[in-house]
């Protein structure tokens, strides 16, 4: 009983002809023309391709540009 409600759902994205998108932001860092496409994709119709895929590429964006960051790490001042 408890997959009916799964089963409604996958029917219903099935139906709308909508998938669920397999892209992550690590396989779209590592994939540039993949994301460069999508970045297009998202600035031309972000409603059509979603939120969630949008905002994976901005992070992927990010991420190739930034890298994972620098921790922050500060010097201790001069002892007198």
């Amino acid at each position: 009983m408890k997959t009916f409600p799964v089963l409604i759902i996958t029917m219903a994205l099935t139906a709308c002809g909508q998938s669920a998108s397999t892209d992550t932001v690590e396989s779209l860092a590592a994939n540039p023309e993949r994301l460069k496409e999508l970045r297009t994709q998202c600035k031309a119709d972000r409603a059509k391709l979603g939120d969630a895929l949008c905002n994976a590429v901005a992070e992927a964006t990010r991420k190739r540009f930034m890298g994972n960051g620098t921790p922050y790490t500060p010097e201790s001042a001069p002892k007198n």
